[in-house]
């Protein structure tokens, strides 16, 4: 793993104060790694914890570029050369090191191989969740450790408590940012080497730190929005770009009923809940996706009303601290990052699972996570398979 270094000397001894509004015991003379990214967010969470005199040390991550797009579009939207220049003036003006950590291979392994891979089975995958597992909580976490630091502090919006040896994932006390839903991937070992100092701030009060730390630059910085390895809003054109051709074979359009209406452009161009794109006008009422039949290469679609289903099954089930004692559960479940919690009967079957919803869940899509919570804590997920 290439990594470049402004500041060979990471760690330099202060006096320590102590840090107890995470929730967790921190030792006076702990090393943090910050993962800034030049944005507000981490920005503070370097500037809270300089300021409480821990031994801080910034590390900028790069990401894989897509080789095959226009050069003036290539950029990672998480890590162009403005942000990574940014993290670096924003280090200097809090008087810590700074590194940037080249990550792109293993991003492209961890990350963007499996956004394709997933694709070519016509699911639709949720990267962040393999990046935080792998990429921010696993690589950089390594060498973290690898450096002599005992935590790795982020700007992302969830709270970390502890109780009784074991550590809790909960949402952040600003509901809009948070970012919990992504993280239900992670161990034990990781999460006892995590801090998530701004969980317990709003946005709002996030801003206010800027500019009482000084970081206000930070704030110039657009957050990221959708997957980042590709300029585009959506995935279309990337997956075009990177996966054979024989994946976009057309294949037949059919309705709820069985009829078929017309001829689609490809399976991975297309997931449950989608409107546009289907490129079939003079019907009655809209058309939505609501099926994929990767054996038939047939795309099916009906009325709104066809994208609703109340019972959904679940592989690759993990549960952050220990696995439930009952195989059946009551649960508040989320299908989708920006979906409410909704409540659930979870049925346990090793690492499979049913998952029966109180109320009808909209786009129910293979590839993506079910996420439950027992109030603000994360009890864990699994990857939808139906």
């Amino acid at each position: 793993m290439a990594q470049t270094c402004w500041v060979v000397k990471l760690f330099v001894k202060k006096n320590m104060i102590g840090y107890a509004s995470i929730c967790m015991k921190i030792k006076k003379d702990s090393k943090i790694v910050v993962a800034m990214s030049g944005g507000v967010d981490s920005s503070v969470v370097a500037a809270i914890l300089k300021k409480k005199g821990y031994q801080v040390t910034g590390v900028y991550l790069q990401f894989w570029t897509d080789p095959k797009t226009d050069k003036k579009m290539a950029e990672n939207k998480c890590c162009s050369r403005e942000s990574m220049e940014r993290a670096q003036r924003i280090a200097r003006k809090l008087q810590i090191p700074v590194c940037v950590l080249d990550v792109g291979e293993k991003f492209k392994e961890k990350v963007v191989d499996y956004f394709l891979d997933e694709h070519k089975e016509a699911k639709t995958p949720n990267p962040c969740i393999e990046c935080n597992k792998n990429i921010k909580f696993g690589a950089l976490l390594n060498w973290a450790k690898s450096m002599g630091a005992d935590f790795i502090a982020t700007g992302h919006y969830a709270q970390m408590k502890q109780k009784k040896g074991i550590y809790e994932l909960h949402k952040s006390k600003d509901k809009e940012k948070d970012q919990s839903y992504f993280l239900y991937k992670l161990t034990q070992d990781q999460l006892k080497h995590v801090l998530f100092p701004i969980g317990h701030y709003t946005k709002k009060k996030v801003r206010k730190l800027a500019k009482k730390y000084g970081v206000v630059e930070a704030e110039k910085s657009k957050e990221s929005q959708g997957v980042c390895f590709f300029p585009e809003k959506e995935p279309s054109e990337f997956l075009k770009r990177h996966l054979n051709q024989k994946h976009f074979k057309p294949g037949p359009i059919k309705t709820v009923e069985g009829g078929i209406i017309g001829e689609h452009e490809g399976l991975p161009l297309y997931t449950i809940g989608q409107r546009k794109g289907i490129k079939i006008g003079g019907t009655k009422n809209p058309l939505y996706v609501v099926g994929i039949d990767p054996k038939a290469n047939t795309l099916i679609v009906g009325d709104n009303k066809h994208t609703f289903k109340k019972t959904l099954q679940i592989k690759d089930l993990v549960f952050q601290a220990g696995k439930p004692k009952k195989e059946k559960i009551c649960v508040a479940a989320k299908i989708r990052h920006r979906f409410p919690d909704s409540s659930a009967i979870l049925e346990i079957n090793g690492e499979k699972g049913t998952l029966t919803f109180k109320k009808e869940q909209r786009a129910v899509t293979k590839g993506q996570s079910a996420v439950f919570y027992k109030g603000s804590k994360i009890l864990g997920g699994g990857e939808i398979v139906d």
